[in-house]
């Protein structure tokens, strides 16, 4: 979860957004129904506003003319910035309801399982550009090797299937890896600083599959797939994938959507879960992969 403190930035800065200007006096009344104990000191305001500025770039301004005012000045900033976006949506709903304990029963919210009690401590290493030690479970291991020692150099995280990832350079393997934050056991923050590569860009890093799972051995190639029923309409308002274009389309019977991706298990993994509705034309390979584990599932049930 994140600290109270990033609660706190985020509220106020939600709060601007869909109330428009308010005096601090407003912003303290506001404050008062809020989740936050205490009130709302003037020293503490003013620290809110600083943070803000650094962690999402957005200036929160005072209007004088118009009765000491307070407002967001450069909206746009959060509309070019998804992090931002996805940070007021994720916790500023649960902070809204939490005033009406009336409707905490009846409106359920996704959660994260695990990992995100390293969140803070990660972010703040990838601020400084300093190395993690991770002691991490290993599910593939052996018993006697469940647990090893990681050096990692933080570069981006990612969410993914409700699990965060850290995405880094693995001193022990050489080489960029992901690491599962449910899977550390522990972390802890090191002075041993490094250089984020100058041409690293973690969009571009992930641009050409479904997931978390990179391979420089999988090139992206063209995907086809046939989809029948409401899948269809499930696609088109959530894409599989960036890439996605319809390309054929038979009224009542199907639609077809063609992709530029790796072949990944994770790829593979959610067009099973589309079970019957979906048909793969192509690649080849990708097909008879398909065809091998519906086969392999249909046994188990033998």
């Amino acid at each position: 979860m994140v600290s109270k403190t990033y609660y706190k930035y985020i509220w106020l800065l939600d709060l601007l957004l869909k109330s428009g200007p308010l005096t601090f006096k407003e912003i303290c009344e506001r404050w008062k129904e809020s989740i936050f104990d205490g009130k709302l000191a003037e020293r503490s305001f003013y620290e809110h506003r600083d943070g803000i500025k650094e962690m999402f770039g957005v200036e929160i301004k005072c209007n004088r003319s118009k009765g000491n005012v307070y407002y967001v000045a450069n909206p746009e900033v959060i509309e070019e910035n998804k992090l931002t976006k996805w940070l007021l949506y994720k916790y500023s709903i649960p902070q809204d309801f939490a005033t009406f304990n009336g409707m905490k029963d009846r409106i359920l919210l996704e959660e994260i399982p695990q990992g995100q009690a390293f969140l803070d401590s990660i972010i703040d290493a990838m601020q400084r550009n300093v190395e993690l030690k991770i002691e991490y479970q290993c599910y593939d291991r052996d018993k006697e090797e469940h647990m090893q020692m990681f050096h990692i150099q933080p570069y981006a995280m990612k969410v993914y299937d409700r699990r965060w990832y850290l995405l880094g350079y693995l001193k022990e393997h050489e080489g960029l890896r992901n690491i599962a934050l449910d899977r550390i056991l522990n972390l802890k923050v090191l002075k041993t600083n490094f250089d984020l590569p100058a041409d690293f860009d973690a969009r571009r890093y992930y641009a050409n599959v479904v997931g978390i799972f990179v391979n420089d051995d999988l090139p992206p190639q063209t995907v086809k797939i046939r989809v029948y029923g409401v899948q269809a309409e499930y696609l088109r308002s959530t894409p599989l994938h960036k890439s996605q274009k319809e390309t054929y389309y038979k009224r009542g019977e199907f639609s077809e959507f063609t992709y530029k991706l790796s072949i990944t298990p994770e790829l593979i993994s959610q067009l099973l879960s589309m079970g019957s509705q979906v048909e793969v034309l192509e690649p080849g390979e990708l097909r008879e992969g398909m065809k091998e584990r519906i086969s392999n599932m249909f046994n188990y049930y033998k």
